[in-house]
């Protein structure tokens, strides 16, 4: 068995089985895949993908047993070299942050900003996606670094750490009769269309919960993950938008922003990563630009208590900031 045979079924794994794809992830050739996928089928006396014809459909139950432990080998290599990287060629290196559009349009700007010019040779790359996404791709090694609101909590296998609690506002035109109300409730907010997040994205599942609980039925007549988007549309009369308030910028000033936070429970930004993941220095840096309550200390113990009865709690006394 060779590590390059592991990293080949890892990479036809997670491109959905497509072989040519795996291949130019990898800058090999597809032929020479085929070949080595075989070869560690008969090795190891089992057959790790389903066949169609010449084509890969899927994994065998002890193909998927085989992709997670290959996973595991590959992130201790990806630890070793980190380790070595890190006496060798201190402030080099990489580092793939996945996050959605909110968080890389709002709150990330300044903290890159920052990290390069204290890091100028860490190539930092981020993806952008949904937070499903974004915390898959943590969980596989595809990023360092998962920064959402939803959906991390899905993943037990990453540290999840609590970044800043934020909440909601109401997105209106001047002239619209909410400016007029001393305190908007949930029912005068229900009246009017609203143009809001894709469920999922942002915190949606709270706006929803209100509601719910209120029972009352809301009329969103328009969703989108972006909240430039959600802005648009409320300019052009279709419905009050309910966003992030962190998306509230000084160009907004043609619309009128009502602060929601009495309306609907707060919100929790979180980073996560693997617990195996080796933090460079640069990598705790970056944590604590981004959330300055995170420091080297406070990341170790929550590796430390990850996945024990009550890890959960270590958080709950912590003075975490609201934005």
């Amino acid at each position: 068995m060779k590590l390059q045979q592991l990293r080949f079924i890892w990479e036809v794994a997670h491109s959905n089985f497509n072989i040519s794809r795996a291949a130019q992830s990898l800058y090999t050739s597809q032929p020479g895949i085929s070949k080595q996928i075989r070869a560690l089928e008969q090795e190891l006396g089992t057959d790790i993908f389903v066949r169609n014809g010449k084509h890969l459909s899927k994994l065998t139950p002890a193909g998927e047993k085989i992709i997670a432990t290959a996973g595991e080998v590959l992130n201790k290599v990806s630890a070793i070299q980190s380790i070595a990287q890190e006496f060798t060629a201190q402030g080099h290196g990489s580092l793939n942050i996945a996050t959605t559009h909110t968080q890389s349009r709002y709150i990330l700007p300044q903290v890159i900003k920052s990290f390069i010019n204290n890091y100028p040779d860490v190539s930092l790359n981020m993806h952008q996606g949904t937070p499903m996404q974004i915390s898959q791709m943590a969980s596989d090694g595809t990023a360092d670094f998962a920064i959402a609101t939803e959906a991390l909590e899905l993943f037990t296998d990453l540290v999840m750490m609590p970044c800043f609690h934020w909440n909601r506002a109401i997105l209106v035109p001047r002239d619209h009769p909410l400016c007029h109300e001393s305190k908007i409730t949930l029912a005068s907010v229900a009246a009017f269309p609203i143009v809001t997040y894709v469920y999922g994205f942002t915190g949606r599942s709270k706006l929803d919960e209100a509601f719910q609980k209120a029972k009352l039925e809301p009329k969103v007549v328009f969703t989108a993950v972006d909240a430039d988007v959600i802005k648009t549309y409320v300019r052009l009369g279709l419905g009050i938008g309910i966003l992030a308030s962190m998306a509230i910028e000084e160009r907004d000033e043609d619309l009128v922003s009502i602060d929601a936070s009495h309306l609907f429970d707060y919100s929790t930004t979180s980073i996560g990563f693997q617990r195996e993941t080796y933090l460079r220095s640069y990598m705790y840096d970056f944590i604590e630009m981004f959330a300055p309550h995170l420091t080297r200390e406070v990341i170790q113990e929550a590796i430390r208590q990850h996945g024990k009865p009550g890890a959960e709690r270590y958080f709950e006394t912590m003075d975490i900031p609201v934005r």
